[in-house]
């Protein structure tokens, strides 16, 4: 933001508090420094050709007027950051749409002028008449989705968003419209009507669900505790497009464990049917050897038996008297 009295006055005694922008005690007038241009009256083609591209204090063109684009909190930073990643796996599982985060403007064509603005993010769908091509430096249709993160440092800044561009957006015909920031009463999520307004989306069990994007999702209350990928992956409101191939591949690895494990218990099964036929095979081996030996013995005996008897023929025939 531009450098304000307060910010000129700190006091040299005392350590000037951390940056914004710029080191607080800033002076537009210091050579090699850019001058703020916060509120001056340009030409569109001044615009374009001279602050368009300033790198080091963004603006955008209000029907003539330049306005410095404010700087929110690193709060409500930590929500954009999370929500834009969540976008980002989104459109990478399913590609319908193309977005952009490096300060590209718009412009619409309203009943109270022509404004240039410059969304936090916005998004292109593929269907969109003006496809927003590779060498664009500023997009020539009208966003699809656009998002701003609510800097609340100064009014006017907060009230750029949630009123005026709400209404330029609408009424240029922005679809649908996200203001994030880090406290829940002031974030708000709109669609746009056939008659040209926004309305609030409202939640379904805590959630949010793009008209523009079908499928995307989120959890309001996911935009406070920002949970990582590994804790969505499984997590049904973003299961289907938060790195699905995570759970793909843990599903791979999960199918080739049972797979192994029941290999196992198959080969395990098979090793102790294998075992107890080798030991009912041994144990009819060991049956038949001892009816072998039983057999052998009782051959012995009958042999021995058929002997006894033959010596005892011989010997009753020996003392039997001649005839």
């Amino acid at each position: 933001m531009c450098p304000t009295a307060a910010t000129l006055r700190t006091p040299a005694h005392q350590p000037p508090p951390p940056a914004i922008a710029r080191p607080p005690g800033f002076s537009p007038e210091v050579a090699g420094e850019p001058r703020c241009a916060d509120g001056l009256l340009v030409s569109e083609e001044t615009y374009w050709t001279e602050y368009y591209l300033e790198s080091d204090i963004h603006y955008e063109w209000n029907n003539g007027r330049l306005e410095e684009k404010p700087v929110s909190d690193y709060g409500t930073f930590l929500v954009y950051a999370w929500f834009i990643r969540l976008l980002q796996y989104f459109l990478d599982t399913r590609p319908i749409a193309r977005m952009v985060a490096l300060e590209m403007g718009f412009r619409l064509k309203l009943p109270t002028g022509t404004v240039i603005r410059k969304p936090d993010f916005g998004v292109v769908c593929n269907t969109n008449p003006q496809p927003l091509l590779p060498l664009d430096a500023s997009y020539h249709g009208v966003f699809d989705l656009c998002i701003e993160a609510l800097s609340d440092l100064e009014r006017r800044g907060s009230e750029r968003d949630t009123v005026t561009k709400k209404a330029e957006y609408a009424a240029g015909g922005v679809p649908e419209y996200y203001i994030l920031h880090r406290e829940p009463e002031r974030q708000a999520f709109f669609t746009r009507t056939a008659a040209g307004l926004y309305i609030p989306i409202a939640p379904d069990d805590g959630i949010i669900r793009s008209r523009v994007l079908p499928g995307l999702q989120f959890r309001l209350t996911d935009l406070l505790t920002k949970p990582e990928p590994k804790a969505m992956v499984h997590d049904p409101v973003y299961a289907d497009f938060v790195l699905p191939e995570w759970r793909e591949a843990e599903q791979h690895a999960a199918a080739q464990t049972r797979a192994r494990q029941e290999a196992e218990a198959r080969a395990e099964t098979q090793a102790q049917r294998a075992e107890t036929q080798a030991q009912r095979a041994e144990a009819e081996a060991g049956a038949r050897r001892e009816a072998e030996r039983r057999a052998e013995t009782e051959a012995q005996a009958r042999r021995q038996a058929e002997q006894e008897l033959a010596q005892l023929r011989a010997q009753l025939a020996e003392r039997r008297p001649p005839p």
